[in-house]
């Protein structure tokens, strides 16, 4: 299927809400749009998941035949990976290159499952005591099973949207779940694709189902529809407390993956070069559109001012465009609504007494795009600091030894990822356990791998996604006693 082709499926997508443009957000020039599916559509998809799911014709099927068609889609979105690429580029503003570094990540989430397909087992327990109305028993037996959810509501943000899509329908697929799938308004457009692929690879009718719309149109049915057992949701914290009041309906599950205000913490004997050219890029990548990115930069008093230059060097020295222009580094912001709310905090920053280092305003020219911002003269109680920003802006503020690094660190609602750097490793790993969050870094940043859990402390999330923890977070433990 071509770029074009995806652009006219899109529009001929029946809907009966809002029309919803697709912007491109580096020149801010309409590509195509779409109807909001809403409630109706919510209920259509529901039903069919619900329809697949108790007919089994995925569930029912074997373990090695499900692994075999995951194994599949992954070869198919290596097949389709420069469109996969193209559209995601087009729909983000990311370079092109960025894009397609993240594509075979893509076709790995569902290799890395089809294995996990003949290996979800559940455990036999020799059973020492067994009481009940009837008493204690001997030759008593108890297993456990692990059983799919049934039909997950998934739901996926627009700032990584063929990433975040595979890391959920993987899983979800290898589980045996049937599903409906839930793209961000702003970023549909390789999820029109990727669902052409799981057709292509053999997923039956109605166990994977596209539904398109607003977050509070679309994505509200979902959340609180009565026949969907759980949720999985990537977005902000506020949406994610929204989702668990919408499940209480049915007490459906919610698994979260939230916001995050991660902090970076380097000391005077950490690889300088190393630290500055990593914090800096770990903040300015995609334009800070990621949750885990680090938003919050702390350095030992005695290299402070060195670093403090080095990371502004760095904004600097980056170069910004869409994906159609030459040595771009990072792209523009998704839309001109989070334009204005980046833009927001920094002139509120401003307005505090907040000091700019460099940045701090948007480009004179088309498209949504911040020129790096690196901010000091941060006071911990300012919004800037407290609050997800999810944009190219950095306050970063000195320290003078571990127990004030860990205190600035910790001091926020969020919990998802924390860095440290330091040649020390004794301190780098004493440091870690300190720290509240769900995943650290010592010495690297924005590192991945499909096998390592990955999930928020605090109000960064519930769960966890990725390796064995990701397949159980879509699967349900059954516990059979049998007197023999």
């Amino acid at each position: 299927m071509t770029l074009q082709a995806v652009l006219d499926d899109i529009a001929k997508r029946p809907g009966d809400g809002d029309v919803i443009p697709v912007i491109d957000p580096a020149t801010e020039e309409q590509i195509s749009e779409f109807a909001d599916g809403g409630a109706a559509a919510v209920d259509a998809a529901v039903a069919r998941a619900r329809e697949s799911f108790d007919a089994g014709v995925w569930v029912g099927m074997s373990d090695r035949d499900r692994a075999k068609v995951l194994w599949r889609i992954g070869d198919l979105i290596d097949k389709y990976a420069d469109d996969i690429a193209q559209l995601d580029s087009l729909n983000t503003g990311m370079p092109l290159a960025q894009a397609q570094m993240i594509v075979p990540t893509c076709a790995e989430f569902f290799r890395y499952y089809a294995g996990w397909c003949t290996k979800m087992n559940g455990t036999a327990h020799d059973v020492q005591m067994a009481g009940g109305v009837s008493g204690a028993h001997a030759n008593m037996q108890a297993y456990t099973r692990k059983e799919p959810y049934g039909v997950v509501g998934l739901i996926f943000p627009w700032n990584g949207p063929i990433f975040n899509a595979c890391a959920k329908i993987a899983p979800a697929l290898a589980a045996g779940c049937s599903s409906v799938v839930k793209a961000a308004e702003e970023t549909p457009l390789s999820a029109f694709l990727l669902e052409r692929i799981l057709a292509e690879a053999g997923v039956p009718d109605g166990v994977v189902n596209l539904v398109l719309g607003y977050g509070h149109t679309a994505g509200a049915a979902l959340s609180v529809h009565p026949d969907v057992d759980k949720i999985a949701f990537t977005g902000s914290t506020e949406v994610g407390k929204q989702i668990i009041a919408a499940s209480a309906g049915n007490l459906k599950k919610v698994m979260l993956e939230l916001g995050g205000k991660s902090p970076v913490l380097i000391y005077d004997d950490a690889d300088l070069d190393m630290a500055i050219l990593m914090a800096a890029m770990g903040i300015f990548v995609h334009s800070g559109q990621g949750c885990v990115c680090g938003s919050r930069i702390f350095v030992h008093r005695n290299v402070y001012d060195q670093v403090l230059e080095g990371i502004a060097g760095v904004a600097n020295s980056l170069n910004l465009g869409g994906p159609k222009e030459e040595d771009v580094h990072i792209g523009p912001l998704i839309s001109d609504k989070q334009l204005k709310r980046v833009m927001g905090y920094i002139d509120e920053g401003k307005s505090d007494g907040v000091e700019v280092v460099t940045g701090g305003h948007r480009l004179d020219r088309k498209g949504y795009f911040v020129h790096p911002t690196v901010l000091t003269n941060v006071d911990p109680g300012m919004r800037l600091y407290q609050e997800e920003i999810f944009g190219p802006v950095v306050p970063v503020l000195p320290f003078d030894d571990d127990d004030e690094a860990v205190k600035l660190a910790n001091d926020t609602t969020y919990g998802l990822a924390a860095t440290v750097w330091t040649e020390n490793l004794a301190r780098a790993n004493n440091i870690a356990r300190r720290l509240e969050a769900g995943t650290v870094t010592l010495n690297c940043q924005l590192v991945f791998d499909h096998s390592v859990p990955f999930g928020g402390y605090k109000q960064s999330g519930w769960g966890h996604e990725f390796g064995r923890e990701g397949i159980e977070a879509y699967m349900q433990t059954k516990s059979i006693w049998a007197q023999i």
